[in-house]
């Protein structure tokens, strides 16, 4: 359901029509967000991992020489860092790119929920 706000003169309809672009503009950025792919790894490369915006992990590419199986431990600890610095990367990218675009709107009462 759309509110519906009322007439507020040319300076209401001109707000409403930033919002709408704003609107679309988080839009686009949300789905180029959602595919763009974020590496990260562990263990001075012994572990690659590669996850897109929407949390999907899209690869992980591990040194035959850290398969120990006498360790696994190791190698658990090694993908655990690495996907969440891959994580943590898009994370960090989305509320950079949103924050652009939102100028610091998320701050006011009743806005959160839109943003």
């Amino acid at each position: 359901m759309k509110a519906r706000i009322p007439n507020q003169g040319p300076t209401g309809g001109n707000m409403m029509k930033k919002l709408q672009e704003m609107q679309a503009n988080m839009e686009a950025v949300q789905a180029e967000l959602a595919v763009a792919e974020y590496s990260a790894s562990a263990g001075g490369g012994a572990v690659d991992v590669t996850v897109n915006g929407s949390h999907e992990i899209k690869a992980i590419h591990i040194k035959p020489e850290v398969m120990d199986p006498e360790e696994p431990d190791m190698l658990e600890d090694l993908l655990l860092a690495a996907l969440n610095e891959a994580m943590r990367k898009a994370d960090e990218t989305a509320e950079r790119e949103m924050g652009k675009i939102t100028g610091g709107l998320q701050g006011i009462p009743g806005m959160g929920g839109l943003f």
